[in-house]
């Protein structure tokens, strides 16, 4: 008999919670939620020295959703879809509707937040490891993250990866390279003329045996004011070697040096970049990198998405930028030439300008061509390419 009157008192204590149970839930997953619509319309146009120009127009719709927190647990969903004309091979965008993100978190203790799901990751400048958010069909990762910035002037981000979601398209083949991936990053910022980061990044692809390495290495950027300039700096150094079930035996290097000086009116930038070769053998690679803001905006040097070749990329390059009536200009060129065996690359000059208006809306042009790299390499047509962009956030 006493039991089922703890039973029967169970049961009522249940049932009298769900009004409360239920009203946290409309709490979180909609009064305190977040919806964002976002519009991205784009004219793409490229020709390559004696193959067909073309061109495309794509328009990306992204819908995002975020809910309050409950508990401390929050969740993102985020979905896609690009309509376009008929797919064009020189062109990287592609019709396509996937869920571009789609993760539940926590906020626990220690100032730290857990993720585990579909995932926007973006460590550093990206060079590494980046989104690729240029191009319509974002990059994105399936996995569990951590970031804690619960230390003072400390932030430890951790990372395991079991899948990444590249920019391709579903037929292609491939657009999901299966990983077994650890990604370190540890950033120290208490001085901002010295701030530190150091990394490991432990790449095993299952998909590209070729893509699985181990890179270790060290940043460090820094900023100041010498009235009336503004300088900053950034120095970066890493070393490579095969990882996972990469079967070619190999250790190369990277360097990366940038200064930047920034007047009322201008700004300009002078950098120094070497993805480094061992002997000719294999080259440093970066294949989860947002390539396109490297190494000229043409994209000759995507090598299949490793972003270097066997002979190593020296890449000099200096860019200008400034603002016009609201109009943010930029000039770049590049000028690259192989790490071993004194190849010329080529060079490259791109021009951009964009414009922010009504708080909604963006537009923007960009050109890029490349020339005079020395023949017969699968890089050296010279190339003109133009995108044309216009972007709603709501």
């Amino acid at each position: 008999m006493m039991r089922t009157r703890m039973t029967t008192l169970a049961i009522a204590t249940l049932l009298g919670s769900f009004p409360a149970v239920a009203e946290d839930l409309k709490t979180t997953l909609i009064d305190d939620a977040k919806l964002n619509l976002q519009f991205r319309a784009r004219f793409e146009q490229v020709d390559v020295e004696a193959q067909s120009k073309q061109d495309q127009t794509t328009l990306r719709t992204r819908l995002t959703y975020q809910s309050g927190d409950l508990y401390n647990f929050f969740t993102l969903a985020e979905v896609d879809d690009v309509r376009s004309g008929d797919d064009e091979p020189m062109i990287a965008d592609y019709q396509y509707t996937e869920i571009n993100q789609a993760y539940i978190g926590y906020r626990a203790p220690a100032d730290s937040v857990l993720k585990y799901g579909r995932q926007r990751i973006l460590l550093d400048n990206q060079r590494f490891v980046g989104g690729v958010g240029f191009r319509q069909n974002e990059q994105t990762y399936d996995g569990f993250s951590a970031v804690s910035t619960g230390v003072q002037d400390l932030k430890a981000f951790y990372a395991y990866i079991n899948n990444v979601n590249r920019i391709f398209s579903e037929d292609s083949g491939k657009s999901d390279h299966k990983n077994k991936t650890h990604l370190f990053n540890l950033h120290y910022g208490a001085v901002e003329a010295a701030q530190l980061t150091g990394y490991a990044y432990l790449i095993d692809n299952l998909a590209v045996a070729r893509f699985s390495t181990d890179t270790y290495g060290v940043r460090l950027t820094g900023k100041t004011d010498i009235d009336p300039v503004k300088l900053s700096y950034a120095l970066e150094y890493a070393t490579q070697s095969n990882g996972g079930n990469n079967t070619l035996d190999y250790r190369a290097d990277y360097l990366s040096a940038e200064a930047r000086a920034d007047f009322s009116a201008v700004g300009l930038k002078l950098g120094y970049e070497v993805l480094g070769s061992d002997d000719g053998k294999a080259g440093f690679i970066t294949p989860l990198a947002t390539l396109h803001k490297f190494q000229g905006w043409t994209d000759k040097f995507l090598f299949g998405g490793a972003g270097n070749w066997d002979k190593g990329i020296t890449d000099t390059y200096i860019a200008a930028n400034t603002s016009l009536a609201g109009v943010k200009l930029l000039l770049v060129y590049h000028t690259f030439e192989s790490d071993v065996g004194n190849i010329d690359m080529g060079q490259e000059w791109g021009i951009s300008a964009g414009y922010k208006f009504a708080n909604y809306y963006n537009a923007s042009i960009k050109y890029a061509a490349f020339s005079g790299a020395d023949a017969g390499y699968g890089f050296s047509a010279d190339t003109d390419k133009l995108w044309l962009t216009l972007e709603a956030k709501f």
